[in-house]
This record gives C-alpha cells, structure tokens and sequence, in this order.
C-alpha cells in the first residue's frame, strides 16, 4: 500500500469541511474544557521545547475530534499527517506512516480503535521511546530493524473508547472526552458557518436549525448546507425562518433531530418487538442497517434524548419513544 493511500485521514469529510473548519482554538465553539486544558498543555510543550504528550479524544462522531487535532498542530505551528486505522494493516504500513513525520509532527490516527492488536504492539516502543522495532525477511532468514523516530505527537480519535486496549490507552497522556453541544453552541457553529459561506440565516432560523441538529456540529453544518440548497434554488438571498421549516420537513428531520432512520429504528423496536428488549443486531437486520451504524450514530442520541434503554437484555423503547411516535403503550 503506497503511503499517500495510507495518510488519507477522512478525505471525503475534510474536503467537506475544509472552508468551515476553524484553525485555532479561539475559534472552535464548544468544549470549553477541552479547550483550555489543551491551551495549557499546548503552551507548556512550547515552552519546554518537547512535542506534545499523546491524545486520546473520544465521543460520537460529528463532535469536532478531527478538527481538534488540525487546531493541535496549528497551535503548535507543525504538520499533521492523518491516517485511519483500518488503513493500517501490515507493520510496513505503520513503518511508512511514522518514518514521513518530521520532529514534532502530529500524526492523527483516526477509529484508532480498529488498528489491528499487532499493530498496537509495534506502536508502543514509538509512542514512548520514538523508536520503531521491526521484522523484516521470511521466517527462515528474518532479522530485526530498529529506526530511530523523531519526537512525535500522536493523537488517536475514537467513538469506541471501550474497544481501545489497556495498554494503548494507558500511553496517552492525555485523554478527553467530547460531549455533545448545546443549542446555543450550535447556533454560534451556524451563524459562523453562514458568514463563511456568504449565505444569511436569521437567527431565530438558525436557532430552529441547531435544535433539529442532534446536538452535534457535523449534523448542523450538513443540515445549513441542504438548507443553503434550498434557499438558492427557489431564488432566496437569505435564510429565513420558515424557509428552514419548511426544507427540514422535506428532509423529514424532525421537531428532535431525528430523521428517517431514528424513526424507522423506534417503530421497529416498537411494533416489531413490542418494544423490547431486543439486541441492536436484530434491529439492524430488521431495518436493513449496519450494526455499526445502528451503534455508532443512531443509538448515541437516542440514548441521550431518553427515547431508548440500554439493558442487559436489550434495548428497550421508553415512554418518551411511544409518545413522540403517537404510539400507545400497551399496558402490562
């Protein structure tokens, strides 16, 4: 595999994102505590001259970890190299990824949690000696290479922290936790993001449009833009309240957020199996879905919001779910 497939990060988001993005951690809305930790930390490497201690970020997709760490190696005036880690899949992969970084680079690693265990072993040694231990040859005539790394920063993103080993996990030093956004965070991302892309939105629209955006910046800036679509086809210069009604009704985004998918999940726990208990695989095949997906971005909000119970036998639909479905609950 040649290194520049490898060092793809999510190139698909990036270029999505790219005009949008903030650079600096003035600009990034939200996480205030994340923020100013990483301020701190960020100050004290420069002024001790070292690379960055290794950072573990975590929470559902959508909340801004690969902007986090473009603004780490902004603040600390480096490049970043971005790779995933399904992509990394022989050690001659890792070799290639971390013998491209220059001293101080950070290397962002994205779904750090479906890097092979192998691989994770042979990180170790770089991630606290800058040291690079590997096997070369056949089994008969193998040998072992040792390369000399420069300081590096390594900075893992995760929606999975629980699928991360004890020992990877244990070398980050630093770990943060990304929460979910408020409405009034979310209408800051907005109102920005309108002005970078040269198109008006109200603030009472842009407010309607944060709180139908699952608490997650990613879902809001998707949500502006397919409304921008709508605004520029019927011939509007600016973005108005009931424009925003009426293009996230046509995208069946609901009064919650919750689109489609969240509803068809819901009415398939509910009618399908009477609610629960019942395991997300079987869900997923029920609605023709991804395991992953169902756990990865549709469970996270549901179970926030209060509409699903995670228990040990299943997931279980709340009174709050048959409510917003219109659905009566069937007494016991």
């Amino acid at each position: 595999m040649m290194i520049d497939n490898l060092l793809d990060g999510n190139l698909q988001e990036e270029d999505f994102e790219k005009n949008i993005r903030p650079q600096t951690l003035d600009e990034y809305v939200g996480q205030s505590e994340i923020k100013e930790n990483l301020r701190v930390f960020i100050k004290a490497a420069r002024l001790r001259n070292e690379a960055l201690d290794h950072v573990l970020l975590y929470g559902p997709p959508g909340l801004g970890k690969t902007t986090l760490a473009h603004i780490i190696a902004n603040e600390l005036g480096v490049n970043i190299k971005t790779a995933s880690g399904p992509s990394i899949e022989k050690s001659g992969d890792l070799a290639a990824v971390l013998s491209s970084l220059e001293e101080g680079d950070v290397l962002f690693i994205d779904e750090i949690h479906r890097m092979p265990r192998f691989i994770e072993e042979i990180l170790y040694p770089a991630m606290e000696d800058y040291v690079l231990d590997i096997v070369v040859g056949t089994e008969s005539n193998s040998r072992s290479i040792r390369i000399d790394l420069p300081p590096f920063t390594l900075v893992g993103a995760t929606t999975r922290a629980g699928d991360i080993s004890s020992p990877l996990r244990d070398r980050f030093g630093i770990v943060e936790k990304l929460n979910y956004y408020t409405t009034e965070e979310l209408t800051s991302i907005i109102l920005r993001t309108s002005k970078v892309l040269n198109m008006p939105i109200d603030l009472d629209a842009a407010t309607n449009l944060a709180r139908r955006s699952r608490k997650t910046p990613r879902i809001a800036n998707r949500l502006f833009k397919r409304v921008r679509d709508f605004a520029l086809v019927s011939g509007d210069k600016k973005i108005d309240y009931a424009l925003t009604i009426n293009s996230l009704d046509r995208l069946k985004v609901d009064n919650y957020g919750l689109d489609s998918v969240d509803i068809e999940y819901l009415e398939a726990l509910i009618r399908k199996f009477n609610g629960g208990p019942v395991g997300a695989a079987t869900i997923a095949t029920s609605i023709g879905e991804e395991v992953s997906t169902i756990e990865d971005v549709v469970e996270p909000f549901l179970l926030q919001e209060g509409f699903v119970k995670r228990t040990p036998r299943g997931r279980v639909a709340t009174d709050l779910a048959y409510k917003h479905l219109s659905i009566e609950k069937p007494s016991k």
